[in-house]
């Protein structure tokens, strides 16, 4: 899967707000290799605002060298699990 920094590397000069088909249009100008194409194809047909809008719409993996593991690891771990202010007292 392409990473979020992936499809900025391709998006960096382009013009917002832009349509799904002008990012394609822009990324292949750019460049990108099918991988990153194949996540822009994937967005929802409306017109995003930034880059961040794509980002959050495209189908990216945000932090690639976090592995499955990794993530139940954490989850697991309880000395760093956050509680919220409001429910500390419970």
């Amino acid at each position: 899967m392409v990473s979020n920094a992936d499809v900025l590397r391709y998006l960096s000069s382009m013009d917002y707000p832009a349509s799904k088909e002008q990012i394609i249009h822009g990324a292949q100008e750019a460049g990108a290799p099918p991988q990153v194409l194949r996540a822009l194809r994937a967005l929802p047909p409306v017109d995003y605002q930034n880059s961040n809008e794509v980002l959050r719409s495209a189908a990216t993996d945000v932090a690639p060298e976090v592995t499955p593991a990794d993530l139940a690891a954490r989850a697991r771990d309880r000395k760093h699990q956050r509680v919220a202010q409001h429910l500390r007292g419970i």
